[in-house]
């Protein structure tokens, strides 16, 4: 599989990259200066460009840049992805001094990445850890959701690939609002025990 991590030069963006070219991917990291992402993906073993080449030809595309600047880097590089499927794994957090809250906002931010570009989202890997991921394939199940099949089964072919437990359908995009939610509960669990927690789901045959 073609993989482009838009944001690839982040912390988050490295490791999937590293952990997809183990699995062995081919992986391009992107970034805005195509100088910082040839620098970087030299680093990782993997291949590097500025995000909009580096979106060009993938199966799939990664957003992993910062909350903040997910929908403006979306909307910027919409031509470039074109219809080619996109797994969002930003989560909008609120941060105070007693502890981490989701966003107020009503829709998660994949489903608004979703309304900026013609390609299918799916939104995933949320409770996955950079830390982990980059040390190891974690024992943990990885979470994915969407409303179109084939992006969504792009997106749990790539999520199998990072965890050693299982990559498992949460559903439709709708789904997002939970799973970015459950983000800011593992943030608050790792700040509180030291940690670098992830999840396990039981139950399953």
């Amino acid at each position: 599989m073609r993989v482009a991590i838009v944001g690839g030069t982040g912390t988050f963006g490295r490791a999937l990259a590293i952990r997809l070219r183990e699995a062995g991917d081919e992986v391009v990291v992107g970034s805005r200066d195509a100088a910082r992402a040839a620098e970087r993906a030299s680093q990782l073993g993997v291949a590097g460009d500025a995000n909009d080449a580096a979106v060009r030809g993938a199966d799939i595309a990664v957003l992993a840049v910062q909350a903040d600047a997910a929908l403006s880097t979306a909307g910027e590089l919409a031509a470039a992805i074109g219809t080619t499927p996109l797994l969002c794994v930003a989560a909008e957090l609120e941060f105070s001094k007693d502890g981490v809250r989701p966003s107020h906002e009503s829709r998660s931010l994949a489903e608004r990445v979703a309304d900026v570009v013609a390609a299918p989202v799916a939104a995933g890997l949320h409770t996955l850890a950079a830390a982990n991921l980059a040390a190891v394939q974690p024992d943990e199940d990885a979470l994915v959701c969407g409303d179109d099949a084939r992006a969504k089964e792009l997106a749990l072919e790539l999520a199998g690939r990072l965890v050693s437990g299982r990559a498992l359908d949460a559903g439709p995009l709708a789904s997002a609002r939970a799973l970015e939610g459950l983000t800011a509960v593992i943030v608050n669990v790792n700040k509180r025990y030291r940690a670098h927690a992830g999840v396990r789901v039981t139950g399953l045959p």
